[in-house]
């Protein structure tokens, strides 16, 4: 990336997001980076399209390119909780639920016994109304005997705190950036192959069992992800908290 293509990314990029260009503001054509910045009409339409492909910005053919709405951080395992503290309406509607017997990665990751089977829950998570994830969660059928039956609640972690008196305390999680599948982008309403996150994550009781095993697709226009890393000079480890656009308890 030449310093010119990069410095029409940074600075389009930190004027949003220090609020100078505000949603749907119209940004400098073209024309006028290419100007600006003392690059080809070619470089400065490369930069907008990294800013597009981002999520920064959207294009309107005939009418120009425009920020695009902000991305909204939530934690890990706190989608409904962080949607709420931070202003927004979540939601949820239900694609799927099965009892199914689950593959050796799951059983693993859940510690399930021989002949245990678990709860499958699939579903559209949204943001004031706009899909941003699909949250499939596997549960052990022995400690949540009818969830599917409140599959459908906006907080499966409120449902399991108060039927089955099991409390979230811990979740760790692995993210990976990859390009979305064209059913996943239907539901998500974005363009066949569109990139997005998926995000491989366990949550654990208060006696450190194992009741989720999630694999949750975000929309890579959508989703942030902050990442704090604790440090213990005696005992080196690493905490990842992730926060995401868009993710359900």
């Amino acid at each position: 990336m030449s310093s010119a293509y990069n410095r029409i990314v940074v600075n389009l990029r930190d004027q949003i997001e220090a609020g100078t260009l505000k949603t749907h503001d119209l940004i400098p054509s073209e024309r006028r980076l290419s100007d600006e910045h003392g690059v080809s009409r070619m470089t400065a339409r490369q930069a907008v399209t990294v800013l597009a492909n981002e999520g920064y910005v959207y294009r309107r053919p005939g009418r120009g390119t425009f920020v695009a709405e902000s991305r909204i951080s939530v934690r890990v395992g706190g989608f409904t909780d962080e949607l709420l503290r931070a202003g927004r309406k979540p939601g949820a509607k239900l694609m799927h639920t099965e009892v199914a017997e689950p593959t050796s990665l799951i059983a693993e990751a859940l510690d399930l016994g021989d002949g245990e089977r678990v709860l499958v829950t699939q579903r559209l998570r949204f943001a004031d109304g706009q899909p941003l994830a699909i949250e499939t969660s596997y549960w052990p059928a022995s400690r949540c005997s009818d969830l599917l039956d409140h599959a459908d609640t906006g907080s499966l972690w409120q449902v399991v705190r108060e039927r089955y008196g099991i409390i979230a305390s811990e979740t760790d999680a692995r993210m990976e950036a990859i390009s979305l599948d064209g059913e996943s982008c239907a539901e998500l309403d974005i363009p066949s192959g569109a990139p997005g996150f998926l995000l491989t994550r366990r949550t654990f009781d208060e006696k450190h069992r194992c009741f989720e095993f999630a694999r949750d697709l975000y929309r890579g226009d959508r989703s942030e992800f902050q990442i704090k890393v604790l440090i213990d000079a005696g005992n080196p480890r690493s905490t990842l908290l992730a926060r995401i656009a868009h993710q359900e308890e």
